[in-house]
């Protein structure tokens, strides 16, 4: 008999997240799907997130009495049940209906932080209200920075812990398959009307009869009535600031007090300068393959970038994330915990909330098998001789000293 995945849509059936993968993409619309699994140019960078975990071969110990594993780590001064947070990703609203509500209430759910897009379609006091969320807020520096302020401002009344400023986004990347559904700007071709008309159980979730999803956070940012995800289009292009420099880095230092990280550098040499603005978390990223295409990935910087900033800021990473045996690989390079994206978007996709906390569940499985089999009790336990490769276990060792 030839294998296949799981044809249906028991999202609790998915053995994995690229099992989730393929019932969301089955459910969603084709626009809405591409617009979460797309990358920039030829999306060499974003085959590079997921093609480095391969080159990574782990070298297991055994008889060493792993028979109760502890997951938990360190995060900003502050346990996480998980070495990992649910990252910021836009949008979410063409997903499912109040899509960030449901994967705030499923990092609540597993004791690990949610990371709030600047493009959410929900609020930040909604997500602040959800019982036992460990909130934090992404923005994005806008030409406008009396907008800026004033999301600041909104954060830090409600008590969110800290800020995580994204700062690849300066030029919007060349997603050309993304565009491909358009005629214009966020006018669907034929094709794909005809293709979401045929996802009636999409359209009563996200369309009827809530209408079009709209920005909730983005304030006097857009015009009057311009606040839908269709509407907000051209005018968040235009508040893209390509001047954005470290000067700006300290102008929120300077108004905002809580906790604060930067994602988005990728070189070492940029950690180093990060020292000197008072930052207390690094997110290594790429922006999922969707901003420079032949970017190296997180994963190849992250050894270097740990040695520069190991015991001055926490170092977190993104990008192509999808087993448990890869935040497992990561951990061994260096890093205090992963931000998951797209794997949490498709069990969100295939599932609502349920969903998503199935793809949690999911990879906290698949990571204390990994632990385990590696023979170790504890993420303490993982060290740079547990990687077989001489190159990457070199890197790890001079990261880690």
């Amino acid at each position: 008999m030839k294998r296949r995945l799981y044809p249906g849509r028991d999202y609790r059936r998915a053995q994995n997240i690229d099992e989730l993968r393929e019932m969301a993409r089955r459910r969603l619309p084709n626009f809405s799907f591409e617009y979460v699994e797309g990358g920039a140019d030829d999306e060499v960078t974003l085959r590079r997130n997921r093609s480095v975990f391969e080159s990574i071969t782990l070298q297991p110990r055994t008889l060493r009495a792993v028979g109760a594993r502890d997951l938990r780590r360190d995060f900003l001064g502050v346990e996480s049940k998980l070495p990992f947070m649910i990252g910021p990703t836009g949008f979410n609203g063409l997903l499912t209906h109040q899509g960030d509500l449901h994967l705030a209430e499923a990092a609540a759910q597993a004791g690990i932080p949610f990371v709030l897009s600047n493009a959410s379609t929900v609020s930040i006091e909604d997500i602040a209200a959800v019982e036992g969320v460990r909130a934090w807020m992404q923005i994005y520096l806008y030409r406008t920075r009396e907008h800026v302020a004033k999301l600041v401002e909104r954060v830090s009344r409600l008590g969110l812990e800290a800020i995580m400023v994204t700062t690849d986004s300066a030029i919007f990347g060349n997603r050309e398959w993304d565009r491909r559904n358009y005629v214009r700007p966020l006018k669907l071709d034929w094709r794909n009307r005809l293709d979401t008309a045929l996802h009636p159980e999409w359209m009563w979730d996200v369309l009827v009869p809530h209408g079009v999803p709209r920005f909730k956070n983005m304030g006097d940012l857009l015009p009057p009535g311009q606040d839908s995800v269709k509407g907000a289009a051209s005018a968040l292009a235009a508040e893209l600031d390509p001047t954005l420099a470290w000067a700006d880095i300290a102008w929120l230092r300077d108004i905002w007090k809580g906790k604060l990280i930067v994602k988005g550098l990728m070189h070492p040499a940029d950690a180093e300068i990060a020292l000197k603005y008072g930052v207390d978390g690094l997110v290594l990223s790429n922006h999922g393959g969707r901003q420079l295409d032949g970017a190296v990935s997180a994963m190849d910087t992250l050894p270097e970038v740990v040695q520069r900033a190991r015991g001055h800021m926490q170092v977190f990473l993104d990008g192509g994330f999808r087993r448990g045996s890869d935040i497992a690989k990561a951990l061994l390079l260096g890093a205090d915990g992963v931000s998951i994206g797209r794997a949490g978007l498709y069990g969100l996709a295939a599932g609502k909330g349920p969903g998503a906390s199935h793809a949690i569940d999911i990879l906290r499985v698949e990571l204390d098998r990994t632990v385990g089999l590696l023979g170790c009790s504890g993420l303490d336990e993982l060290r740079p001789e547990l990687i077989h490769d001489p190159l990457w276990r070199a890197r790890a060792q001079q990261a880690l000293g």
